[in-house]
C-alpha cells in the first residue's frame, strides 16, 4: 500500500519504461506496474529488489486480477478523470463565445452560404451559435462518458470471474469510487465489458465530433478576420504572433489555424481507436494499449486548445462595425426580402441587375420605383430580416395584404 501511495503521488516514474506501442492487451504495462509495486514494498520491508520476496508481483500485487480486467478499467478510469478539466475547458470556451454574443448582438452583416452572398444576420448571432455547438458537443461527450462508468474489474481472464472471490467485484468499485471521486458502477456483464471496446469507441467519436465542430468555427473565424484590406475583415484577432516572416506588418491569425490542427489530429486519433476496437477476437481486444494513448492523446490537445482559443483569442475578439454594414448593404441576397413584394422572378432580375450594374439593392429600387417610397425600408429593414417573419409584414396577395 505504501509503495501504490508513492507510485500515486508521482515518484518513480522513470521505473516505468514500457513504450505506448507494445505487445497485446497491455500485458507489458501490467506487469512493469506490477513489478515497480512488488520491488518497490520489497525494498521498504527490508529486501532487496529481484528477489520478489515477500512480495510477488504476480501472486500478491496481480491478485485477483488479469492484464485483461485491470487495462479497461484503467483506460475508462482515465478517461473519466480528463473528463473535468475538458468540460471545464469547453465551457470556458462556451462562454467566451456566448459573452461575444451578447456583445455583438446589435452588428448586422451579411450571410454567406456557399460562401455567396446570403441574407443579413446579426455577428452577435453567428459567435452564439458559436457558443451552442460547443453546448451539444459537450453534451455528447458527457453522454457517451456514462457508459465508461461501468466497471469490468473483477472479470479476470475473460470476463467470468474465475480465481475471483465474489466480493471481490464491488469491493473494487466502492474503493475506486472513494479515491478517485468519480462516480463509477459494477459493471452487470463483466464478459461484455472485456470483449468489446465500444463504450471507448463510443466515447472518442463524440470528442471527434466535438473537434469536428470546434475546427469549423476556427476556420470561420479565419474567414472573417481575411484581409485586412482585401478580404472580408469582419472582425479582428488578438494579435499573439506580430509579423510574418517576410511580410512586415502582416498579423495571421495563428491560434484558429492551431485549433484546425488539432481537430485534424483529433480526428486522427479516432480513426485509430476505432479501427483498433474493430480489431477484438473473441473474449478480448488486444489493441487496447493504442486505444489509450489516442483517446487520452485526444483529449488532452483538445483540452489544451480549447483553453488557448478561449482566453488568447476568442475573449479579445473586436467586431469591426463598418465593414460588416459595408458589406452587408452590397449583399446581392437582399433581394430576397423584395420577392414576398414582387415575386421571385422579378427579384432575381433586380439582384442581377445590382450585380451588373454595381449598385445598391437599395438604390436600384428607388431608381426604379420598384416599391412605394414608403415601403423601402421597411422592406429592406437590415435589423427585422435577422428575425423570424416576412420583411415589410406580409405578402402581396396574402390574406389582408
Amino acid at each position: 500500500m505504501k509503495a501504490a501511495d508513492e507510485v500515486l503521488a508521482g515518484q518513480h516514474r522513470d521505473q516505468f519504461i514500457v513504450d505506448p506501442y507494445q505487445a497485446g492487451a497491455g500485458t507489458s504495462h501490467n506487469m512493469n506496474a506490477n513489478e515497480v509495486l512488488a520491488n518497490r514494498a520489497n525494498e521498504l520491508l527490508g529486501a532487496a529488489r529481484g528477489v520478489y520476496a515477500p512480495v510477488h508481483p504476480n501472486d500478491h500485487v496481480n491478485m485477483s486480477q488479469s492484464t485483461n480486467d485491470t487495462i479497461p478499467t484503467n483506460i475508462r478510469l482515465a478517461c473519466l478523470s480528463q473528463l473535468g478539466p475538458m468540460n471545464a475547458a469547453f465551457e470556458n470556451l462556451r462562454g467566451a463565445f456566448a459573452a461575444k454574443g451578447l456583445e455583438f448582438d446589435d452588428i448586422v452583416k451579411a450571410g454567406r452560404t456557399h460562401l455567396q452572398d446570403a441574407m443579413p444576420i446579426r455577428l452577435g448571432q453567428e459567435f452564439t451559435a458559436y457558443a451552442g455547438s460547443i453546448a451539444r458537443g459537450r453534451k455528447r461527450v458527457n453522454e457517451a462518458a456514462d457508459y465508461l462508468r461501468d466497471l469490468g474489474i473483477g472479470g479476470s481472464a475473460v470476463g467470468t470471474g474465475v480465481t475471483v472471490e465474489k466480493e471481490y467485484p464491488a469491493l473494487m468499485v466502492k474503493h475506486l469510487r472513494e479515491m478517485t471521486g468519480l462516480d463509477l458502477r459494477v459493471g452487470a456483464d463483466r464478459i461484455q465489458l472485456m470483449q468489446s471496446m465500444g463504450d471507448v469507441a463510443a466515447f472518442s467519436a463524440q470528442i471527434r465530433v466535438l473537434a469536428i465542430d470546434l475546427s469549423k468555427i476556427a476556420s470561420d473565424l479565419r474567414l472573417m478576420v481575411m484581409g485586412p484590406r482585401t478580404g472580408i475583415n469582419e472582425i479582428s484577432l488578438p494579435a499573439v504572433q506580430p509579423g510574418s516572416s517576410i511580410m512586415p506588418g502582416k498579423i495571421n491569425p495563428s491560434i484558429p489555424e492551431m485549433v484546425n490542427q488539432v481537430c485534424f489530429q483529433v480526428m486522427g486519433c479516432d480513426t485509430t481507436v476505432a479501427i483498433s476496437a474493430e480489431h477484438g477476437q473473441l473474449e478480448l481486444n488486444v489493441m487496447m494499449p493504442v486505444i489509450a494513448f489516442n483517446v487520452l492523446l485526444s483529449m488532452r490537445i483538445l483540452t489544451n486548445a480549447a483553453t488557448v482559443l478561449a482566453d488568447k483569442c476568442v475573449k479579445g475578439i473586436v467586431a469591426n462595425r463598418e465593414m460588416c454594414e459595408y458589406w452587408v448593404e452590397r449583399s446581392a441576397a437582399l433581394a430576397t426580402a423584395l420577392a414576398p413584394q414582387i415575386g421571385y422572378e422579378k427579384a432575381a432580375e433586380i439582384s442581377k441587375r445590382s450585380v451588373k450594374e454595381g449598385i445598391l439593392i437599395r438604390d436600384l429600387v428607388k431608381r426604379d420605383g420598384i416599391l412605394p417610397p414608403d415601403e423601402i425600408d421597411a422592406v429592406l429593414d437590415l435589423k427585422k430580416m435577422t428575425e423570424i417573419g416576412v420583411p415589410g409584414g406580409t405578402h402581396r396577395g396574402s390574406i389582408g395584404g
